[in-house]
């Protein structure tokens, strides 16, 4: 079957009139526009002089926005549309709602806070959030949904990423975003293939491995991509990850050293995905600036070999005339043939037209992507989701309700990460909690380390006699390029720990990383948020209090598989 025909089949499903707009339009290209069009650029500036510089170099097929203002989004989208001689692919890590795209987009949630509702409708509102508040500032391309299952609570990117540890809901809660995400021309990505989560380690900082069984991948992640791809998902994003089980499976004589993470593998690729699984959608790698992508072989020789084993577009570059020129350099050597080249140019081109990029199509313009973006709707949403996910995984009886008249002075425990990039954590929202708490009637002290070491630091009974309740707050996410996320406790002798647990009523809460019992174990009273929004916030105000019943089911295991976390 030509690879014409197969464009007509799921999940493009093309017309005959799409398919010959495919055909005229590769015909029309010279090589190096073929090569363009299989790079997916990052957008981080938004303006006229970056669409410039890039079609100094090449005319890319696709870029994707880091999140921008609505005003940003709108007019970079008319940009693009004015100076492409072809339609652009836009995406964006639409993962949370449509913060991924904008400022003012509704953050839902995150995958593990939607999980922890257990109601696979939070996982169809996702799609729908995402789908709606994308497509009004001109995205067509969801990096999203994450279909990783956290087995592991030591590994810096799954977390609060994922939907949770059991692979029968990451498999229904994938596959309702992908069902509705669709529905408003937006191709959904599950990723990253064949699946991270079972590693501790970071593939931005090495090659990580899924080390399950054939059996066991089957079972899990092949089941959830099996599931979305029968559900009709677009493009699969595959990770700097390796699964040496099916690479053996596939070729049984390779040697360990000639494994490649699945960006390079043919035998993940083609065997496991494009033939296994059936998988006809468009490949798409996940970011090439990642270690895991460089580390395995010399870059001159990854870009193309990327192309090469089965992906069909480049996702970023490092330098980007050198990795064009590297990607040139490999079609002109033979190890990108004419036919590999074409049939990914094809598969770019046929996911634009099962978008309808290659029809008469209506600007975004800022008053209509604002009567979309962070609506009433939208917000309701988020506070029924944030209502139905917040966790009481631990409860020292009598201890809940906190109430002013039970625990009128309360020495507070903040723990703030640093502020970062990408995934990190939001600002201040440890004092704001703090205000949260005060506005409810508590008089709120907050902790301060001591001077003094051994036999030098306050009387114990001082702060026993002093305080009704002692109430921690942990704002620390996992994020790209950090190896672990664990408390560091405060000087002298870790002096911000739980030093008062057996004598002062004491609440932790977390409202992002959800793993923290393995650094408080004795914690008798431990509350999950899995997001640090307005709503999750008030949500767990509401539930401190006794207003509202603790509702979330644990996704994932808290209490990290330690017997003393349950204690």
């Amino acid at each position: 079957m030509s690879i014409f025909d197969k464009i007509k089949e799921k999940p493009f499903l093309l017309s005959d009139s799409d398919v010959q707009w495919v055909k005229d339009t590769l015909a029309g290209m010279t090589e190096k526009q073929k090569i363009g069009q299989i790079f997916c650029l990052c957008a981080r500036e938004g303006t006229e002089q970056e669409i410039e510089d890039t079609l100094q170099v090449m005319e890319p097929g696709g870029i994707m926005y880091r999140p921008f203002t609505a005003e940003q989004a709108v007019n970079f989208t008319a940009m693009l549309d004015k100076a492409m001689k072809i339609p652009m692919l836009i995406s964006a890590n639409l993962e949370k709602g449509g913060n991924g795209i904008v400022s003012e987009g509704t953050m839902l949630g995150s995958p593990t806070e939607i999980a922890a509702t257990d109601d696979v409708k939070f996982a169809e509102r996702l799609g729908t959030i995402c789908g709606r508040e994308g497509a009004a500032v001109g995205a067509n391309w969801a990096f999203a949904p994450i279909i990783d299952i956290d087995y592991n609570f030591r590994n810096p990117i799954t977390n609060t990423r994922t939907f949770g540890s059991d692979p029968e809901r990451v498999k229904n809660f994938g596959r309702a975003y992908v069902e509705n995400v669709q529905k408003y021309k937006l191709a959904a990505s599950i990723k990253h293939f064949p699946g991270d989560g079972r590693d501790e380690r970071d593939q931005h900082l090495v090659t990580s491995i899924n080390d399950f069984s054939c059996e066991e991948w089957d079972q899990t992640y092949g089941a959830a991509y099996q599931a979305c791809i029968d559900a009709g998902a677009l493009t699969v994003m595959v990770g700097h990850i390796m699964q040496p089980a099916y690479i053996r499976h596939f070729n049984p004589e390779i040697k360990d050293e000639d494994m490649m993470p699945a960006t390079l593998s043919p035998e993940l690729l083609q065997d496991l995905l494009r033939g296994k699984l059936g998988f006809n959608g468009l490949i798409c790698t996940d970011a090439t600036s990642m270690a895991g992508f460089t580390i395995p072989m010399s870059r001159e020789k990854a870009v193309p070999l990327s192309i090469a084993s089965g992906a069909d577009m480049f996702l970023f570059t490092k330098n980007l005339a050198e990795d064009f020129e590297f990607m040139c350099k490999g079609v002109e050597e033979g190890v990108i043939t004419k036919e590999r080249l074409d049939e990914a140019v094809v598969r770019v081109l046929a996911l634009k037209a099962a978008l309808d990029l290659n029809k008469p199509r209506t600007l975004p313009t800022l008053e209509s992507a604002l009567q979309v973006l962070g609506c009433e709707e939208h917000k309701q949403w988020a506070r029924e989701c944030a209502d139905m996910a917040v966790t009481l995984v631990k409860e020292e009886p009598g201890v809940l309700p906190l109430t002013p008249e039970k625990y009128k002075k309360i020495l507070y425990c903040p723990i703030e990460s640093g502020q970062g990039v990408a995934y990190s954590v939001k600002a201040g929202v440890c004092d704001h909690f703090k205000e949260m708490l005060e506005n409810e009637g508590f008089c709120v002290t907050t902790f301060e380390p001591p001077q003094g070491f051994e036999g030098k630091v306050p009387r114990y009974l001082d702060t026993v006699d002093e305080y009704d309740a002692i109430v921690y707050l942990a704002n620390m996410s996992t994020k790209s390029n950090q190896t672990t996320v664990r408390i560091e406790w405060a000087q002298p002798m870790g002096a911000n720990c739980p030093h008062y647990i057996q004598d002062v009523p004491t609440v932790f809460i977390s409202v992002e990383n959800p793993y923290h019992l393995l650094d408080v174990p004795r914690i008798k009273t431990f509350i999950n948020g899995y997001s640090s929004t307005d709503e999750t916030l008030n949500a767990i105000v509401e539930k401190l209090c006794g207003r509202s019943e603790f509702k979330g089911t644990n996704p994932i295991d808290p209490f990290c598989g330690k017997w003393d976390t349950r204690l």
